[in-house]
């Protein structure tokens, strides 16, 4: 059979070929269209001169902070906390502030000061100085300056900013990116500056590294600087440019110039501004596993088989993952009643397993008139228009196509009561796809012209300002349905796009990208940037979503993506079918293992994902995080740490069975055999094929679970006391939780774990077993009994107090 695999790939390239031929007259004629749109209403008048805001004429206090009057523009500065602080610069069209989620803060005590370079506001955390000329410098409370900008510029609708960035100042963030973990990083020695399109985008079925724009642009990104680090976030969706030099260059085409500013370390950033833009909700347990996934499954004969060959190999798998080919039609809402004919038994059979089904949704409906969910859209005015009240018409999958405005709610109160039907026979929960949204064309943006009317809740707009909201409105719409039809279950939605905010609703994950060692590598700045950028569930096409990895590339990938929060191999319909089991052994138990590890690390996953929903924080995350002082770690973007655990050291390289890693300071204990290892210096590590470098940081209290039995990997620092936490509750739904918090102290020549627990949900293990590494163990006490030990492992119930008497 492999001596037929090359003439097999390209059969099915040329049916696939001739698949996306058809689209062609279509995308021509829509590209055509819009073109005349364009021209017909584009503005006339062009603004040649930038505007600047002139002299400062007087500066008032206000309950929040203060306003300040200049000959051509106006400013307002408010304290939302004593360390956050929002800038509104006028004139301009302000926000509908889709990305806020609070909206009431406490008063915060402010000063207002005449000073030599103007006027100064303060609070207890920070001090912001507005000079004359409308130059902005925000010091922190020793009087550092954290960031220092120039008097913004207008011109028409446009508003241009520039803050000076320090020569070792590194940026992180701006939602979804195929560039470097730092933003500022050049590619080459001939790069000047780097600069990045803020404008939600679909490659088009694949991309490699170094593709921008890209399908999640946020205008947020985090700033390290000695000493200190802040993050910014700009309130603005319409289209625009961040620029990267010596200068922080942001250029929008509309809208107003809101931005808010923080100051802090990385983890009270992330906290922050998750408390302006709204926390990720809690998953059920489920989301966590592994999720099987691939464009062509056409039939539920087809999957069936497919989860019969997970379990035939003894592979844990929670979810499957249903893609445009099972639909009716390529339309939204459907399952093909030919090819899936008994949908409820299907999902009732896989639920059996602990199997849930998935099933994908694009937004745009086919335009027909035989189409009820047309009709109904007609009806309620529900879909874009030209400014004359055409309907916008755009082809993708189904052919012609229009598109429901998610910016007025009563379509997305419509929008989302059809979900419900598909909820009715078990689905568990939605992926969306093209949902920038994607339009087929032959020339041109690859979205709904920028024209395109859109109702804004009320106010009016077009798509200028539409756009890079558009996935988060439908992500929202479809959340509040599994929310008002499933009250009992914790929603489950998967976004392709979305703009700040949309960890509310939905996971993400990093799209079409191709099967490369260097896309594997690009993956890992990708997931951590996202993270960054206020999105922690998110995670990409195991093995690269277009071509065909070879067996190592795909092992490697797998490896990876274990220690990821969405853990879910897809790929395109016009490449090999793609399972832990395609390359055969020792490929297939080498995944078998990860798949275990990973299932037997849930409840760290758990406890993770209930952080991330209580502070925002990103369980996948960048070795600077608890570091962030140390300049050695700013750069590294080949590795990752998964909480404060792990740090997990990918192989990002065919054929390498070996790797240097930069270690954050203190003492780190690899994974796999129990060796100590100082940090704050680069070592090589040891990566056979059936491994990849897995450090355990001193100090940690690693919960792993395996047969209803809880077992409590204990990881001592020199001296001194660590703590560790495990968060538990039924899995799904709304009840009670418990917190159990463990303290692990080392003493002398001892070593002593005291367990305190809050909640009222009962511990939901049988047993318990604790095992002590890197310190050789020879008596032990709980709760002042003694007890047998086995080896450096002690089988117990619950307890108040271990005491361990180490052999030294």
């Amino acid at each position: 059979m492999e001596i037929f695999k090359p003439l097999l790939l390209k059969v099915n390239f040329l049916v696939k070929s001739l698949f996306f031929l058809r689209y062609i007259p279509y995308a021509f004629l829509y590209s055509l269209k819009r073109d005349r749109y364009e021209s017909q209403y584009r503005s006339q008048t062009v603004e040649n001169s930038f505007t600047s805001p002139g002299k400062l004429l007087n500066a008032t206090a206000t309950d929040r902070g203060a306003y300040f009057s200049f000959e051509q523009a106006e400013l307002e500065i408010d304290f939302l906390m004593p360390d956050l602080v929002r800038f509104n610069w006028l004139p301009g069209l302000p926000p509908v502030p889709y990305a806020i989620v609070q909206q009431d803060w406490d008063m915060v005590e402010t000063t207002l000061g005449k000073s030599e370079k103007g006027w100064t506001i303060a609070s207890q955390a920070l001090h912001v100085t507005v000079g004359i000329d409308g130059a902005i410098t925000v010091c922190n409370a020793a009087g550092k300056v954290v960031r220092q900008e120039h008097p913004p510029q207008r011109q028409g609708e446009r508003w241009i900013q520039q803050a000076d960035l320090q020569l070792e100042e590194h940026l992180y963030g701006l939602g979804e990116r195929a560039s470097t973990l730092n933003l500022r990083a050049a590619l080459d020695e001939t790069q000047v500056g780097k600069a990045y399109r803020m404008w939600n985008y679909d490659p088009g079925g694949r991309y490699p590294p170094g593709t921008d724009p890209m399908y999640i642009c946020i205008p947020v990104y985090m700033g390290l600087r000695d000493g200190e680090s802040y993050l910014i976030f700009y309130e603005n969706s319409f289209r625009a440019q961040f620029t990267f030099t010596d200068k922080a260059i942001v250029d929008f085409e509309g809208g107003s110039l809101r931005y808010y500013v923080v100051v802090g370390e990385p983890a009270h950033l992330l906290d922050r501004y998750t408390q302006l833009t709204g926390r990720a909700p809690m998953p059920a347990r489920w989301i966590l596993g592994y999720h099987q996934s691939r464009w062509g499954y056409r039939t539920e004969e087809t999957v069936r088989q497919e989860v019969e060959t997970f379990q035939f190999h003894n592979l844990p798998l929670s979810a499957i993952h249903l893609d445009i080919d099972c639909q009716a039609e390529h339309r939204p809402f459907t399952l093909d009643p030919q090819r899936f004919p008994k949908v409820s038994q299907f999902t009732q059979e896989l639920a059996h397993s602990g199997i849930r089904l998935i099933a994908i949704n694009n937004p745009g409906i086919k335009y027909s008139y035989h189409s009820n969910l047309f009709l109904e859209g007609r009806i309620l005015e529900a879909f874009c228009t030209y400014p004359d009240g055409k309907l916008v018409i755009a082809p993708v999958w189904a052919g012609r196509m229009v598109f429901p405005d998610f910016t007025n709610p009563k379509v997305r109160a419509w929008w989302s009561r059809q979900y419900a039907y598909l909820l009715d026979v078990g689905v568990a929960g939605f992926w969306h796809d093209m949902n920038e949204p994607a339009a087929f064309v032959l020339w041109g943006d690859h979205t709904l012209p920028s024209m395109a009317q859109h109702c804004l809740e009320g106010r009016g707009g077009d798509h200028r300002e539409a756009h890079n909201v558009y996935g988060l409105l439908e992500a929202e719409a479809a959340y509040e349905s599994l929310q008002r039809y499933r009250p009992e279950n914790r929603p489950f939605i998967v976004s392709r796009s979305g703009w700040a905010g949309l960890q509310r609703y939905a996971w993400t994950w990093t799209g079409d990208t191709i099967c490369t060692w260097e896309a594997l590598r690009q993956t890992i700045s990708t997931v951590v940037g996202l993270g960054l950028s206020g999105l922690p569930f998110n995670g990409p096409d195991i093995g690269g979503f277009q071509g065909n990895p070879s067996a190592e590339l795909y092992l490697r990938w797998f490896q990876m993506a274990t220690f990821f929060m969405f853990y879910r191999t897809h790929s395109s319909t016009s490449v090999i079918p793609r399972a832990p089991w395609t390359y055969g052994e020792p490929y297939l138990s080498i995944m078998r293992s990860f798949l275990q590890l990973r299932y037997q690390l849930m409840p760290y996953f758990y406890t993770l994902a209930w952080e991330a929903a209580q502070k925002g924080y990103p369980p996948v995350r960048p070795l600077f995080w608890s570091n962030w002082n140390d300049r050695t770690l700013w750069d590294i973007e080949d590795a990752f740490c998964l909480g404060d655990a792990l740090l997990v050291c990918p192989i990002v390289e065919e054929g390498k069975q070996v790797r240097s890693i930069t270690l954050p300071n203190g003492y780190w204990y690899n994974f796999w055999n129990d060796q100590k290892i100082e940090g704050g210096r680069t070592i090589q590590l040891e990566a056979p094929l059936k491994q990849i470098p897995l450090l355990i940081k001193a100090g940690s209290i690693l919960p792993m679970e395996q047969d209803q039995q809880l077992i409590l990997h204990l990881y001592p620092l020199e001296s001194g006391q660590s703590e560790g936490y495990l968060y538990s509750d039924a899995g799904d739904g709304y009840g009670e939780s418990r917190i159990d918090r463990f303290y692990l102290i080392c003493h002398k020549r001892s070593l002593e774990l005291i367990w305190k627990q809050e909640g009222e949900y009962p511990f939901p293990y049988q047993s318990i077993q604790l095992q002590v590494h890197g310190l050789p163990i020879q008596k032990a006490w709980i709760d002042g009994q003694a007890i047998t030990l086995q080896e450096q492992n002690l089988q117990c119930q619950m307890f108040g107090q271990v005491w361990f008497e180490c052999n030294l």
